[in-house]
């Protein structure tokens, strides 16, 4: 439970970097507390389609990822982003990215570094 925890306050400070960041994500512009919980649930929900919905499509672009020597990633990570804001959408939290090339591939790349460092520095509590 707690490696769980940990993953979500990563995700949610990845995705609040990248909304700082990347111009076309964005997160609710209501008061602190409205915004810490948004970035919290929007970080459990890219947590829940990480590990549910993201092996599959890996495993699909096996190929091109191997074409590709990996940046495919990035792509597969624009998309996840892509479905945890439609998700959020759907249930009503104000999470959105506004185009597919430009801010959901920008934000995958900032949430992929802000995450690699994140996870080093921070431990997940599996030991």
């Amino acid at each position: 439970m707690q490696a769980f925890l940990v993953k979500v306050l990563v995700n949610a400070a990845a995705i609040w970097v990248a909304a700082a960041i990347v111009p076309g994500v964005d997160i609710t512009d209501g008061d602190l507390l409205e915004n810490v919980l948004t970035l919290l649930v929007v970080g459990a929900i890219f947590g829940v389609v990480n590990a549910v919905i993201k092996p599959v499509v890996k495993v699909l672009t096996l190929p091109i990822y191997l074409l590709t020597l990996g940046l495919m990633a990035f792509v597969v990570n624009a998309l996840m982003l892509e479905i945890v804001a439609w998700l959020a959408g759907e249930i009503g939290i104000p999470f959105t990215i506004d185009d597919f090339f430009w801010s959901a591939i920008g934000a995958a790349v900032v949430v992929t570094v802000v995450s690699m460092v994140l996870n080093v520095v921070v431990p997940d509590g599996k030991d």
